[in-house]
């Protein structure tokens, strides 16, 4: 019996991980193309999606890994993100500039939480 569950697995990753009490989750990234503030509300609702049927919800994150083609658009992903994590329980955060897998990707947040 296995006490890892793994969450829309595909043939490269799965989209989250069980474990032991936390939950891993892919990098996730929004529709090519669109905007900063689209793009980030898109994952931070993939995100909330995979907490819920992981068993965790935004204010059990432990930690938030977020990467920006341009750190130009740090204040634009800021504004969404703000408005949406849980301000009683922020997770330690950091955040880079990076390339992502295609330049019409710009930004892609990780995150590990606790499960309930």
């Amino acid at each position: 019996m296995s006490d890892i569950v793994r969450i829309k697995p595909g043939p490269r990753m799965s989209q989250a991980v069980v474990h032991g009490g936390l939950v891993w989750l892919a990098g996730q990234v929004g529709e090519p193309g669109e905007s900063v503030e689209a793009q980030t509300k898109t994952i931070l609702a993939n995100i909330e999606a995979l907490l819920a049927e992981a068993g965790s919800d935004k204010s059990r994150i432990l930690q938030t890994t977020i990467w920006l083609s341009s750190m130009d658009d740090f204040a634009e992903m800021n504004a969404v993100w703000d408005a949406w994590v849980d301000p009683a329980n922020p997770p330690a955060r950091a955040t880079g500039e990076s390339k992502l897998a295609t330049p019409d990707y710009k930004v892609e947040i990780i995150i590990v939480a606790a499960t309930k």
